[in-house]
C-alpha cells in the first residue's frame, strides 16, 4: 500500500525531481489540462473539479499515510501543487497564453504564500495542511486569470 501512496503524492515520480520538485508537479498538471482539454473540450471544468476533488482526499490519506517516513509536508509531495493548478484552470477557456499565465500565477501564489496562504500552511498540519494552502493558491491564480480575462474583453479588447 506504501508504493500507491508514494504513486498518488509524488504524481507519479515527478516529486522526486532532484531540484524544484514543485515546479515539477505543476507542469504534470499542465500536461493533464492539456490533454483535457484536447479529448473532453467543452467538459473540462467537470474534468478538472473531479480530478481535484478526488486527489484532494487521495492526497490528503496518503500524505498522512506517508507522514511517519517523510516527516510533515515533504518536498516530494507534489499532488497539492498538481490539484492546485487544476483549481487555477477551472472555467478558462483554452489558450497557451492561459495555460502559461496559470503556472506563473500558481506557482508565484504558491511560492510567496500571501493573503491567508502562509497561515494555512503554517497552522494546519498532516494531509489537509499539506492540500489546503495549494488549494488557497489556486483559487487566487484562478481568480487573477478571470480578472486578466475581464480587464482584457472590456478594456484591452
Amino acid at each position: 500500500m506504501t508504493a500507491i501512496h508514494k504513486a498518488i503524492t509524488t504524481v507519479m515520480g515527478l516529486g522526486f525531481a532532484p531540484i524544484a520538485p514543485g515546479t515539477f508537479g505543476t507542469i504534470g498538471a499542465v500536461l493533464y489540462y492539456y490533454l483535457s482539454c484536447t479529448f473532453f473540450g467543452s467538459s473540462t471544468t467537470l474534468i478538472l473539479l473531479g480530478t481535484a476533488i478526488v486527489l484532494f482526499f487521495a492526497g490528503m490519506i496518503s500524505t498522512d499515510a506517508l507522514t511517519a517516513e517523510w516527516g510533515e509536508d515533504p518536498s516530494r509531495v507534489v499532488i497539492d501543487e498538481f490539484i492546485g493548478y487544476m483549481i487555477t484552470m477551472l472555467l478558462i477557456p483554452f489558450s497557451y497564453k492561459m495555460m502559461l499565465a496559470g503556472f506563473i500565477l500558481f506557482r508565484f501564489f504558491d511560492i510567496l504564500k500571501p493573503f491567508g496562504i502562509r497561515y494555512l500552511d503554517q497552522n494546519i498540519k498532516g494531509g489537509l495542511g499539506v492540500m489546503l494552502d495549494d488549494v488557497l493558491a489556486g483559487i487566487y491564480a484562478c481568480a487573477s486569470l478571470h480578472l486578466i480575462i475581464y480587464l482584457q474583453a472590456n478594456f484591452f479588447g
